[in-house]
């Protein structure tokens, strides 16, 4: 198979067109996550000031409706095309959006939170697939690393977008801040993206299809244990989201502070996907994710001596850098893990999309709900989780399957 293997070749934005239009589309879950981070403490003194640690929910319903939505965004594309789904799914994302900005209980914005990850979904993973209509492989890795790293300069600013607009309207909205990204986002996609699965390939909505699909998919031994070792990335990242807001402000008392330092933890940990780019076409996939989780464990076990013995002062600069290589081994690891599932399943891209992706975001979520729940003042809940984490991931890794293009 060759590296890059067109559907169709009218279907070919330029390459830096491409790149900057699915980091866009990716970008939908940073900015619906990040963007909330800061509206923690108000939400909690809102909706629900008996138990404000259940503010972090807000973070991990969005990121299950993002996981049960990606179980027939893939479907849906396969049959009905990229672009279809897409701008649908985008519309129910707006939808939820208005719904919860309207939200006047913890448990109602919740409800409307699982409903918009349903339709970011969308623009998630079809963009996977239709990524994976143009290319495939380590050029296919490569790509997606460009986009990655587009992609993080929306964790770096989405803090900061919803500070300031919260300062000056509130936290509610930044859910209609949300709607405007997603009709910009759409609307690129609608005026420049040409359709990339030609009618004949697609696949028809019907049961015995979708259940061969997916028993294709999840018999393939390389996808199972890719999405092992997804769901454990998934979780150490979602976990860290969860619980980094309140570490920075109730056990270092940098709460007012904290956008821009995790602007700077975003950008440095961005840069993972920049190095990715430029040494995984020479080194591999499976070489780099190795690496990467070898190293989280060491930095990992650094940060537990460290909250053992240093003072809260000199503790917050190690981790600071801790938090950056959490980041940065999810750079590094995740679009390579992904690409590795991708592989072999090209001909049946769209479900193949869906079940490992909704497969490894719901049980991140399972992962990391309790890690955030677990937060006791002191961040070595967090930092014992994704030692542990790390540890099971670079086993899992060892026993997946090779391939030649890993």
């Amino acid at each position: 198979m060759s590296l890059a293997e067109p559907a169709r070749a009218e279907a070919r934005l330029s390459l830096p067109e491409f790149v900057a239009l699915t980091a866009m589309l990716f970008s939908t879950i940073a900015l619906s996550i990040d963007a909330m981070l800061p509206a923690l403490p108000e939400i909690a003194a809102e909706l629900s000031p008996e138990a404000p640690n259940q503010a972090q929910l807000v973070l991990t319903s969005f990121v299950l409706g993002m996981g049960l939505g990606t179980f027939v965004a893939g479907p849906l594309s396969d049959a009905f095309g990229r672009r279809t789904v897409i701008l649908g799914a985008s519309a129910l994302y707006c939808l939820a959006s208005a719904w919860a900005a309207a939200a006047d209980s913890l448990g109602m914005l919740l409800l409307a939170r699982v409903v918009q990850g349903i339709g970011a979904s969308g623009p998630r993973i079809v963009s996977m697939a239709l990524m994976r209509d143009l290319y495939s492989g380590r050029m296919m890795a490569r790509i997606m690393s460009f986009a990655m790293m587009i992609f993080t300069l929306v964790p770096a600013i989405a803090p900061f977008v919803g500070a300031t607009i919260m300062l000056f309207a509130g936290w509610r909205a930044i859910f209609w801040s949300f709607v405007g990204f997603a009709l910009l986002s759409s609307g690129w996609l609608l005026l420049r993206q040409p359709e990339t699965l030609a009618p004949e390939r697609r696949r028809p909505l019907r049961w015995a299809e979708l259940a061969s699909g997916a028993a294709e998919v999840v018999r393939h031994p390389t996808v199972h244990g890719a999405i092992v070792v997804q769901s454990l990335l998934f979780g150490a990242l979602f976990g860290t989201l969860s619980s980094i807001q309140p570490v920075f402000d109730q056990t270092f008392g940098r709460g007012a502070s904290f956008p821009a330092w995790f602007a700077l933890i975003a950008v440095l940990g961005g840069s993972a996907s920049l190095l990715n780019a430029l040494v995984v076409v020479r080194l591999g996939m499976r070489r780099m994710v190795t690496t990467m989780l070898g190293a989280q464990i060491v930095a990992s076990g650094v940060m537990i001596a460290a909250c053992l013995t240093l003072s809260p002062d000199a503790l917050f600069l190690v981790f600071v850098g801790w938090v950056t290589s959490v980041f940065f081994m999810a750079g590094v690891t995740l679009g390579n893990i992904n690409a590795m599932a991708m592989e072999p399943m090209g001909h049946v891209a769209g479900m193949a999309a869906s079940v490992i992706s909704a497969a490894a975001t719901v049980a991140g979520v399972a992962i990391a709900a309790p890690i955030g729940l677990a937060f006791d003042g002191t961040a070595l809940p967090l930092v014992l989780s994704v030692l542990v984490i790390a540890a099971l991931a670079l086993a899992a890794m060892r026993r997946l399957p090779g391939g030649a293009t890993g």
